[in-house]
């Protein structure tokens, strides 16, 4: 094994003590993640003319009903990895077990009803959401960093990621090799640069190309499935397989040809098409008319 010229460091313990508070790391990357969706898109809808009061209604029931989903698609999915006991085990999501895929779905389908409820375009927020989305996917994987966990398999790579040998999926495996640290894929780190890659490119298509609603949704949903698959292929925690495969790389497979298979469907071929119409406005109550004054003299003031 050739020598290390360098190693990404992992974090000893997953809680920053700040005086009587206790932080846990996962849990405030998911709301730095939060945050910056918000942003985004907040920014992206005031510029169709939305209100950001809108933003901020999908948001607390999109992210509400995605945790709800994120976590059933892990403990379905994972069971054997939820901490016993499993019934509180099932809702500890600080200590990581959040599936994208059951999050998305559910997430979008809460704020599909608060849009349309609201009488404005759903396929139009759809299309403003997507570059946030895929910032608060990066930034959320730092938050398994500081878990030590989701990592991928053995390098010798100068960018490895050191482990500590208790969040070793493998028991067995071997802490030194020829005198040298053993490092891993660090997968947090290739999905963080991918996902701020596209949400670039997102944004820059969304500039430059005439999309039709929810285009840019679709295109979104198949260039995080293209990465993801090949993520997978690296990662080593504990999967159910199939057909030599794990299972989220056959679902980010399916779902990539999926939304692809939409975009071209939708986007290419011509199906009278009408375009949605600008973001609504709430109306504003009508001020209340002032009644006449009445003078009181000073003097009678007691």
């Amino acid at each position: 094994m050739p020598a290390m010229l360098a190693a990404i460091p992992s974090p000893h313990s997953n809680v920053v003590h700040v005086g009587p508070l206790t932080i846990h790391m996962y849990g405030l990357m998911l709301l730095i993640a939060i945050f910056a969706c918000v942003w985004l898109t907040a920014v992206r809808w005031r510029r169709l003319g939305g209100e950001f009061d809108l933003v901020v209604r999908v948001t607390v029931w999109g992210v509400a009903f995605g945790i709800v989903g994120a976590r059933a698609y892990h403990d379905l999915t994972s069971w054997n990895q939820v901490p016993s006991p499993k019934w509180e085990g099932a809702f500890e999501i600080w200590k990581g077990g959040l599936g994208v895929w059951g999050g998305i779905l559910l997430g979008t389908l809460a704020g599909v009803v608060v849009i349309r409820r609201s009488g404005n375009s759903a396929r139009l927020f759809m299309d403003v959401v997507a570059p946030g989305l895929l910032l608060a996917q990066g930034i959320g994987r730092i938050g398994n960093w500081w878990n030590q966990e989701l990592y991928g398999k053995p390098t010798t790579l100068p960018w490895g990621l050191e482990i500590d040998q208790s969040h070793f999926v493998n028991p067995n495996q071997t802490y030194y090799v020829n005198g040298h640290r053993v490092l891993f894929h660090p997968t947090f780190l290739y999905e963080l640069i991918w996902d701020l890659v596209g949400v670039l490119l997102l944004l820059w298509i969304a500039r430059r190309v005439r999309l039709k609603p929810p285009a840019l949704f679709a295109l979104y949903v198949a260039y995080y499935c293209f990465g993801r698959f090949f993520e997978e292929l690296l990662r080593i925690d504990p999967a159910h397989h199939f057909l030599g495969l794990r299972l989220n790389a056959w679902v980010s497979a399916v779902v990539f040809f999926c939304a692809a298979g939409f975009f071209v469907w939708w986007q290419v071929l011509d199906h009278g098409w009408e375009p949605p119409g600008p973001p609504r406005r709430r109306p504003r109550p009508r001020p209340m008319p002032e009644g006449p004054k009445m003078a009181i003299p000073r003097s009678r003031v007691r």
